[in-house]
């Protein structure tokens, strides 16, 4: 356990260096906030009451789907992989540390734009806070499992982020974060609620929480556990 906790206490060290991680989990989604928040509850006054999980919901999304997987991609398709095998080293030390690192960095970004977006733009509060952190926790797990899984399978940086564009655009357009899924034709509706940004979204509003907004998640969570696993499995017979 002392050598996990090393391991994480690195590799945060190590992301707070990467200019990657810092566009990806701050910079971007500072300035969305920043630029976007004060449009959004100008044009439709009520989003005052979402915006706090609008906008993390972006946060997250940017980090977890383009932020993670170009680092995962780097770790296991180049020679640290065999410097693993070589120590005797478990093959998902790796994916393990920059998983907690990741969201360590994102849980941060989310309590800035939690504290900033009443002073900023009068957003309101979740009535029930613990449980708004516990909905917050269980989707950035969600979304870092499924960049996991995009950094583990796709191996070319250049294809990875197409493919991290292609999951993470319709993640944002399509959860209903920026306009009500309502106004979006039904195919849309149907495709957006393909992706766990929706699903976020709704557990983290006021009196989300429930098993509708929460079953999804969860076994999104499990088929990216096990394919992660798998592929690890694979990594390690090579």
């Amino acid at each position: 356990m002392r050598n996990f906790l090393y391991s994480v206490a690195l590799q945060w060290k190590l992301d707070i260096r990467s200019k990657s991680l810092l566009v990806t989990c701050y910079l971007v989604p500072l300035l969305f906030f920043l630029l976007m928040g004060g449009v959004f509850t100008s044009i439709m006054p009520e989003m005052k009451h979402t915006l706090i999980p609008a906008m993390i919901v972006m946060g997250v999304s940017m980090g977890a789907l383009i932020g993670l997987p170009p680092s995962l991609a780097e770790t296991y398709g180049s020679d640290i992989k065999k410097m693993y095998k070589a120590n005797g080293v478990p093959i998902c030390l790796g994916l393990a540390t920059m998983f907690v690192s990741a969201f360590l960095h994102l849980m941060m970004l989310c309590i800035i734009l939690f504290l900033l977006a009443p002073i900023l733009f009068q957003a309101s509060l979740p009535v029930n806070p613990p449980l708004f952190f516990l909905a917050l926790a269980l989707y950035m797990a969600v979304s870092l499992s499924i960049g996991s899984v995009l950094g583990l399978v796709v191996k070319s940086q250049a294809k990875l982020t197409m493919v991290s564009q292609l999951v993470f655009l319709p993640s944002i357009l399509l959860s209903g974060i920026m306009f009500p899924m309502e106004l979006l034709p039904k195919a849309f509706q149907v495709i957006g609620k393909l992706f766990p940004a929706t699903w976020g979204n709704l557990l983290m509003q006021d009196n989300g929480f429930r098993l509708e907004n929460l079953w999804y998640l969860i076994l999104l969570f499990l088929v990216a556990v096990i394919v992660c696993g798998i592929l690890l499995k694979q990594q390690k017979s090579k």
